[in-house]
């Protein structure tokens, strides 16, 4: 029951602050908008929504990859603000959502890397993949564009 329970909290913040921040986008009435890096960097935040909202489907369902999913919305953020304190790009994720999104990420790695309800311990490789995919991301977004 407590599994159930912390996977439809993980799903609520994600919709909610998916909503948020969809509702806060800006779509351009002009064609080339789309092109520019500013309309990419602004899917950052609702990505890392995705990822929460996931990661809560699968440990509703007590799927065997919940560890997994778990741990990489964790690494993206975490990744974000310490990025953005690191000077490579200024986040768009406001700051109550940041301090959200960090009270979310902290609780998931610890269901992660504690097994708390016996889906599979995550492994090294998983790991591995998870922060990698976390920091491709959280890159994507937002330092990939800033180049273009």
């Amino acid at each position: 029951m407590k599994r159930k329970l912390n996977a439809i909290l993980f799903m609520a913040i994600a919709l909610a602050l998916g909503a948020l921040f969809y509702a806060n986008s800006i779509f351009p009435k002009n064609f080339e908008a789309y092109f520019k890096p500013q309309f990419y960097n602004q899917f950052g935040p609702i990505a890392i929504c995705i990822e929460l909202f996931i990661a809560g489907i699968y440990l509703f369902k007590g799927h065997k990859k919940s560890n997994f999913t778990l741990a990489l919305f964790a690494f993206t953020a975490v990744l974000d603000p310490i990025f953005d304190l690191a000077g490579l790009f200024t986040s768009n994720v406001p700051v109550y959502a940041t301090i959200i999104l960090l009270g979310c990420s902290f609780w998931a790695l610890y269901l992660a890397f504690s097994n708390t309800y016996n889906l599979g311990k995550i492994s090294v490789p998983e790991l591995i993949i998870s922060f990698v995919l976390g920091t491709i991301i959280e890159l994507s977004f937002n330092y990939y564009y800033q180049f273009l």
